[in-house]
This record gives C-alpha cells, sequence and structure tokens, in this order.
C-alpha cells in the first residue's frame, strides 16, 4: 500500500514537498516513481529513483527544480519540488516497479494521489 501526502495550493514560484509512505511489502526492492495527471491529460512520468537511491531520472519539465529522494528505513519516498509553475498543477501519484521505467504501465502499485496546484 502506497499513501500519498503533503500536496496543497502554493504560489507560482514556490515549493511543497509531497511524501509517499509504503507498508505491506519490502520497500527498498521496488523502484519509486512519481507521476502527474493534470484535468484532460494523459498521466505522465515526473521521477524516479532506483531501489538503493542511488539513481534516478527525471521529466525534462521538472529537471532542476524538482528532487526525488527515498529514506529506506523508513519506507519513504519524498519529491521535493521548487520554483513551481502552473503548469505543474496536478494530481500526484506515487508508483512502485521492480524495474526503472517512464510508462505507467510498469508500475505495480499505486498511491491514492495528491493534488498539486499553482497559482500565478
Amino acid at each position: 500500500q502506497l499513501q500519498a501526502s503533503g500536496g496543497g495550493l502554493v504560489q507560482a514560484g514556490g515549493s511543497l514537498r509531497l511524501s509517499c509512505a509504503a507498508s505491506g511489502r519490502t520497500f527498498s526492492n521496488y523502484v519509486m516513481g512519481w507521476f502527474r495527471q493534470a484535468p484532460g491529460k494523459e498521466r505522465e512520468f515526473v521521477t524516479l529513483i532506483n531501489e538503493s537511491g542511488t539513481g534516478t531520472r527525471h521529466a525534462n519539465s521538472v529537471k532542476g527544480r524538482f528532487t526525488i529522494s527515498r529514506d529506506n528505513a523508513k519506507n519513504t519516498v519524498y519529491l521535493q519540488m521548487n520554483a513551481l509553475k502552473p503548469e505543474d498543477t496536478a494530481v500526484y501519484y506515487c508508483a512502485a516497479a521492480t524495474r526503472m521505467a517512464t510508462v505507467p504501465q510498469m508500475y505495480d502499485y499505486w498511491g491514492q494521489g495528491t493534488q498539486v496546484t499553482v497559482s500565478s
């Protein structure tokens, strides 16, 4: 089970930190990813981190602004979002996969999503 939290309303240029707490499985066995979905759009890849936390990938749209990290002792993955833009507004989902992948179909487990709204 994955439980995402930390979303909210922020002004453009502001920051938010999302968390995703995992339970029920061996967290450190999974690649963890963040995806987002805006109204009327498909779910899109944001960023991922490998099992040990030593490797990451980011979508071009968030490079230099978003940072993913994980704490395997706490079974939690984080998404630090800085310099937020109105186009970052979406529901953000955390997900778990057994391999590094940027497509949602490769992810086996999903959190419930947390809303991020960036006002201009």
